[in-house]
């Protein structure tokens, strides 16, 4: 029974984010009239790209910079983003591991230039990750599934392989054994820092599965880095909305459902607590309980810069890369990591970089480039992460300060004004764990449908979890089809000439 007895539209979306928007557009597409709420000003979530007045003419991606699920996601390869127009460049190397004392460890697009540079553990990653990148459509649908339903990649004999493969790898670097079957500290390092896009204690299940996803697509499409900013994809999905008749409403406020339009079916891209907020006790009680117990991660602390020129890396192939993962030796990692988990600040804390003039050069002008940092902090943490991102940097690349012309810190407690759904800087919307990975936000059959009511949870709190890939939102839209309007076909998502 939905709780608004006459509908004004068929479906509300709350939250512009990509999941939201993911949602949005599968449900107008299949005819349904689908308006959009977002509390904030401009449209996006963390994909939005905005100029933060730092300088003439450079514009920061506030949240999201690097995507390496843009063009590998299921949701995004049948939207086709590229042929919208969007323009996503994969550098050479998709990320770097740079170190204290021995040269940084690369991970190149080429699978065989990187196995090259890791010596006597190029076989093994080569056997490992190389592997993996050449089944990278069924490592994607076994991450990015529902994790209720059995993805169709398994049904091939092409997983004999791969999906055992991929198992192994996470068995290994998600527990103690985590040092095998790499032997030099370069390679562990670099698999370490792909790890550490989830934000927890390492070694962990969750982490390791994020590598072999990740690390596999960085072999494959590689990481790519929208021309323009993260703002392309989000404009082209609200493109394709608005042509088939959708609305976006911003400056909206959803904090009850008496803030939502009439509707037959409510999306909701928010974190679990806060749809338990909205839906006010009109929940069942063991299901609003679980909503309110999903457990926030740990937090992301921003720093944009504006730079005269290119960090000046100390070893000059980690500027080839799109992203730099500066946490140093897999212990330093770890051990960052575990200061985090105990609730302290750490020293050197795990530090993520990207600058997108590496393949966007029109994102320089005047001479200025930005480039776009986070740290891992412990949740909701009010430390300003300024300096503290400052030396990290400059451990690896000297003479970076001497660079830096403006610069804008947000501690964790802060990312939540920028972006509602960042509550205490957790950008993953829910603590990443393997368990939670699964269960999430609860162990029901159907993660995304808020029991009877007509709402649903499209967010990164459901499976599959955090990342720029749209799931979320395209799972929940094929229940809200399902349930509420009866339609068991997906619609086609492919560019028209409508759009």
């Amino acid at each position: 029974m939905s709780i608004h007895p006459v509908p004004e539209v068929d479906v509300v979306v709350v939250g512009s984010g990509p999941n939201g928007l993911a949602a949005a557009v599968t449900l107008a597409r299949a005819g349904l009239s689908v308006q959009v709420l977002e509390s904030q000003d401009t449209i996006g979530g963390g994909a939005r790209t905005l100029d933060l007045g730092l300088a003439p003419g450079i514009v920061h991606d506030i949240c999201s910079a690097a995507h390496p699920l843009a063009l590998a996601s299921p949701f995004f390869s049948a939207f086709d983003v590229e042929a919208r127009g969007v323009r996503a460049v994969a550098p050479t190397a998709s990320y770097a591991q740079p170190l204290d004392d021995e040269p940084a460890a690369i991970a190149w697009r080429d699978v065989e230039r990187t196995a090259d540079g890791l010596g006597v553990d190029g076989p093994a990653w080569r056997a490992t990750l190389g592997t993996l990148s050449r089944h990278q459509d069924l490592v994607v649908e076994l991450a990015l599934g529902d994790k209720r339903s059995v993805p169709p990649a398994l049904l091939s004999p092409r997983t004999l392989l791969a999906a055992p493969l991929f198992g192994a790898l996470i068995g290994l670097q998600g527990t103690p054994a985590w040092n095998l079957p790499f032997r030099t500290e370069r390679a562990r390092a670099l698999l370490g820092g792909v790890a550490a896009h989830a934000i927890g204690p390492m070694p962990s299940l969750a982490m390791a599965g994020t590598a072999g996803l990740l690390g596999s697509i960085a072999h494959g499409v590689g990481w790519p880095i929208p021309v323009g900013g993260s703002q392309s994809i989000v404009d082209v999905l609200v493109a394709d909305l608005r042509a088939h008749g959708g609305r976006v409403l911003t400056g909206h406020h959803v904090r009850s459902w008496r803030d939502v339009p009439a509707a037959r079916a409510v999306l909701l891209d928010t974190p679990a607590p806060a749809a338990a907020d909205i839906l006010g006790g009109r929940l069942p009680a063991s299901l609003e309980r679980a909503l309110r117990r999903f457990p926030h991660g740990d937090g992301a602390a921003k720093v944009d810069f504006v730079l005269s020129g290119p960090v000046p890396w100390r070893d000059p192939e980690v500027a080839e890369a799109g992203t730099q993962h500066l946490g140093g030796s897999r212990a330093q990692m770890a051990y960052a990591e575990a200061e985090v988990a105990a609730g302290r600040f750490p020293q050197r804390p795990m530090t993520l970089v990207s600058d997108p003039s590496v393949v966007d050069p029109g994102r320089i002008h005047g001479g200025l480039r930005p480039l776009w940092a986070y740290a891992h902090v412990p949740a909701g943490d009010t430390t300003d992460p300024t300096e503290h991102v400052t030396a990290q940097i400059e451990r690896f690349a000297p003479g970076f300060r001497d660079l830096i012309v403006a610069s804008q810190g947000i501690p964790a407690s802060q990312m939540a004004e920028h972006n509602p759904a960042l509550v205490g800087g957790d950008i993953s919307m829910g603590r990443v764990t393997m368990a939670g990975m699964i269960a999430r936000p609860t162990a029901r059959l159907d993660p995304y449908r808020l029991a009877g009511t007509g709402w649903y949870l499209c967010s990164q709190a459901t499976p599959p979890g955090p990342g720029v890939h749209g799931m979320s939102g395209w799972h929940a839209a094929r229940r809200v089809l399902e349930h509420e309007f009866g339609i068991r076909e997906m619609p086609d998502l492919a560019p028209s000439a409508a759009v």
